[in-house]
C-alpha cells in the first residue's frame, strides 16, 4: 500500500490524542454490543439445563444445539473480518447485531429441537462476526500508550453480558422461575435486544479512520480526526474557531460526505496528496506470507486452545454440576457466583497489560487458568467447587482480555479485520469440538479428567502465546 504524507499525519494526529469523550462513546457503544453478544452466548448454557423440562431433550440434542451456534460463529468470524476489510468496521458491526438479535428472538418461538438448532446456527453467524470486528474498530481509534488497556475494558463488557445471562438464567429461564417451564422462551426473547441496538450503532459510532484512508475516503477521515481533536481540547479552546459540527463526529462526517451523500469509494486520492494513493485489497493468503506466517500460526493456536477450554467449561458448567448431583436451581446459583469473578479478572488484566506487556500478561493468565482448572478437577466440597470455579473465571477472562487486545495489533490495516476474524473463526472450530465432546468425556471419564484436559489446553495456549510479538506502546501498522 502506498501511503501519503497526509495519511501518516492523520494517523499520528489520532495516536497523539489523549483519551476523550469520543473515545469513551466508542468504547461504551461497542461494549454494549459486546455485552449483548456475551448475554446471548451465556444464555444458551442456562437454557440447555431448562429445556429438558419442556422437551425432554437428550444429551446428544443439547450438544447439537450448542455446537450449531459455534459452527455459525466459526463461519461468521471468518467472513465478518473479511467483509469488514472491504465494507467497513461499523457497517459489519451493526449488521451482525441485527442478524443475531432477530435470530435470537425467533429462537423463542422454536417448535422443536431441529428448529432451535437451525436458528442457533444463524445466531452464531452474527455473534461470530461481531467480536473481532468490534475489537478491530476500537483498536484502530485507541491511543497506542493505552490501547491494550482500552481493549481489555471493552472485553470486560463480556463479563457484564455473561452476568446478565446468569441473572436471566436464574430468575427467568429456570423451571422454578417466574415463567415456569416456558421461562427459556422468555429468556431468548430478552436476547433479541441487539436487533434494536443495531440502529444506534449504525447512526452513532464512527467508521475507522484507518479504514477510510485505505479506501481513499480522505475527506471523511479528515473530518473524523478533526472531531476527535476538537473533543480532546479544553472546552474554552474547542468553542473558538471550530468548523460547525467538528465537536460531534456524526455531524462532521456527514458534512464531509456531502450532507449524507454516499461516501466516495474511488481511488481519486487525497486532495493534498496528488496521485500517490493506491488502495490495496489484501488477500487472506497474506496471513501466511512473509513475516505474517509465524504470528498467524501462534495466534491461531492460542485461539483454538482457549476456545476449547473456555467453552467446554462454561457452556456445560450448569449441566456438569447437575450431573454431579446438584439441583438445577443450585447449579444455576453456583454458576452465577462463579461468573461474578470475571470482572476482577478483566480489571487486573487491564492494569497489567500496559505494565507487563501483552505477551507476558496473556501468558500469566493462561498459566493461572491452567492451575485453576486443575484445582477444579480435584474439588469435592461445594465451597471448593465455587472457589476453584471463581479462580478459573478470574484467570480465563483476564486471558481473553489480553488475547483480544493483541490479536488486531499484529496485523496491518488492510489485513487487520481479516486476520482477527480468521483467528477467531479458527478458534470457533474448537468451540464446536468441545461442545460435542465434553458431555461424552464427562460420562466416560468424570469431572476430574475433563478439567484436567482443559488445564492441558491452557498450558499449550500459554506456550503458543510466547511466540507472539510484543506490541505494547507500538503504533498500528497501516500497510
Amino acid at each position: 500500500m502506498t501511503l501519503t504524507r497526509d495519511t501518516h499525519s492523520r494517523s499520528k494526529r489520532l495516536d497523539a490524542l489523549r483519551f476523550n469523550r469520543l473515545h469513551g462513546r466508542l468504547v461504551w457503544g461497542s461494549g454494549l454490543g459486546w455485552a449483548m453478544d456475551a448475554m446471548d452466548v451465556g444464555l444458551i448454557s442456562f437454557i440447555l439445563v431448562a429445556l429438558p423440562e419442556s422437551w425432554q431433550v437428550t444429551a446428544a440434542d443439547k450438544s447439537a444445539i450448542a455446537s450449531a451456534g459455534f459452527a455459525g460463529m466459526a463461519i461468521g468470524a471468518s467472513l465478518g473480518g473479511l467483509v469488514a476489510d472491504r465494507l467497513g468496521r461499523r457497517q459489519v458491526f451493526a449488521l451482525t447485531l441485527l442478524v443475531y438479535g432477530l435470530a435470537t428472538g425467533a429462537s423463542a418461538l422454536a417448535w422443536g429441537v431441529g428448529a432451535l438448532i437451525a436458528l442457533r446456527f444463524v445466531v452464531g453467524l452474527g455473534l461470530g462476526a461481531e467480536l473481532p470486528v468490534a475489537s478491530t474498530l476500537v483498536s484502530e481509534f485507541s491511543p497506542p500508550r493505552i490501547r491494550g488497556r482500552v481493549i481489555v475494558w471493552l472485553e470486560a463488557f463480556w463479563a457484564v453480558g455473561w452476568t446478565a445471562a446468569a441473572l436471566i438464567g436464574y430468575y427467568v429461564a429456570a423451571p422454578a422461575g417466574v415463567f415456569g417451564a416456558a421461562g427459556w422462551r422468555w429468556a431468548l426473547l430478552i436476547g433479541a435486544a441487539p436487533a434494536l441496538y443495531a440502529v444506534f450503532v449504525r447512526r452513532s459510532l464512527p467508521e475507522s479512520i484507518r479504514f477510510l484512508e485505505s479506501k481513499g475516503r480522505f475527506d471523511e477521515a479528515e473530518a473524523a480526526v478533526q472531531a476527535f481533536e476538537a473533543a480532546a481540547r479544553p472546552p474554552a479552546r474547542a468553542a473558538q474557531g471550530q468548523p460547525a459540527g467538528t465537536g460531534h463526529l456524526s455531524d462532521a462526517v456527514a458534512t464531509a460526505s456531502g450532507n449524507g451523500a454516499a461516501p466516495r469509494d474511488d481511488a481519486g486520492g487525497d486532495p493534498d496528496a496528488g496521485d500517490e494513493f493506491k488502495p490495496v485489497k489484501a488477500k487472506p493468503s497474506a496471513l501466511f506470507s512473509g513475516g505474517m506466517a509465524r504470528r498467524t500460526a501462534a495466534i491461531w493456536a492460542v485461539w483454538f486452545c482457549v476456545n476449547f477450554a473456555y467453552y467446554g467449561a462454561f457452556t456445560w458448567l450448569p449441566s456438569l454440576l447437575v450431573a454431579d448431583g446438584q439441583t438445577v436451581t443450585k447449579s444455576l446459583g453456583y454458576t452465577l457466583i462463579i461468573t461474578l469473578a470475571q470482572l476482577p479478572g478483566y480489571a487486573c488484566a487491564a492494569w497489567l497489560i500496559e505494565r507487563w506487556g501483552r505477551r507476558l500478561t496473556l501468558t500469566v493468565f493462561l498459566v493461572g487458568s491452567a492451575a485453576a482448572a486443575a484445582l477444579f478437577s480435584q474439588a469435592g466440597a461445594d465451597w471448593a467447587v465455587v472457589a476453584a470455579g471463581m479462580a478459573l473465571s478470574f484467570f480465563n477472562l483476564g486471558a481473553w482480555g489480553a488475547l483480544y487486545a493483541i490479536t488486531p495489533e499484529i496485523y496491518p490495516t488492510p489485513l487487520r479485520g481479516t486476520g482477527a476474524g480468521a483467528a477467531a473463526g479458527f478458534g470457533r472450530v474448537a468451540s464446536i469440538v468441545t461442545t460435542l465432546a465434553t458431555l461424552p468425556l464427562h460420562q466416560a471419564l468424570g469431572t476430574a479428567w475433563v478439567f484436567a484436559i482443559f488445564a492441558a489446553f491452557f498450558v499449550i495456549a500459554a506456550l503458543a502465546a510466547w511466540a507472539l510479538p510484543e506490541m505494547r506502546g507500538q503504533v498500528l501498522a497501516d500497510g
